[in-house]
């Protein structure tokens, strides 16, 4: 099958976009104290740009001749980020923590992305894996900075 781990991929980024909304969510309806009302109207950003690359994705997985993860429970069962339930006892860091954690584990799902592109010579969706990750890793540094950390991108 042609582009068979491309689209194994693209169908795992779905299922992990999908989880990393969610988890965008949690932190955006669960946060209180300080920096609040700078980070609550953030979290908009992040999930739009999020949402956008579940839908970038999901249709290269279509025009590839895939067929997207649709339902809740497919996500819920192929997802690798983890699942919580929200709770009010976290700070900020611990939210913003928690989404660079998620934002790491994209990072490398992207570089498997671009990894399986290239072999399979699809340039167009390695294309794709490359601008996400870059630009999650932009998101892992700005968070880092406001946690008053380093990014460690190649940790």
């Amino acid at each position: 099958m042609k582009y068979a781990k491309t689209k194994e991929i693209l169908n795992q980024a779905v299922a992990d976009l999908s989880q990393m909304s969610m988890v965008i969510h949690q932190t955006h309806w669960y946060m209180r104290g300080p920096g609040f009302l700078t980070l609550h109207p953030m979290m908009d950003t992040f999930m739009d740009d999020i949402n956008d690359q579940l839908d970038e994705i999901s249709e290269r997985l279509i025009t590839l001749d895939g067929s997207p993860y649709s339902t809740l429970k497919e996500m819920a069962e192929n997802t690798k980020i983890k699942d919580e339930v929200g709770r009010w006892d976290r700070g900020m860091e611990e939210r913003l923590a928690i989404l660079v954690d998620g934002y790491r584990y994209l990072t490398e799902l992207y570089q498997s992305g671009i990894d399986a592109a290239g072999d399979e010579g699809d340039n167009v969706t390695e294309d794709m894996f490359i601008e996400f990750k870059g630009a999650t890793e932009k998101r892992i540094w700005m968070l880092q900075a406001h946690l008053g950390k380093a990014p460690e991108i190649d940790q």
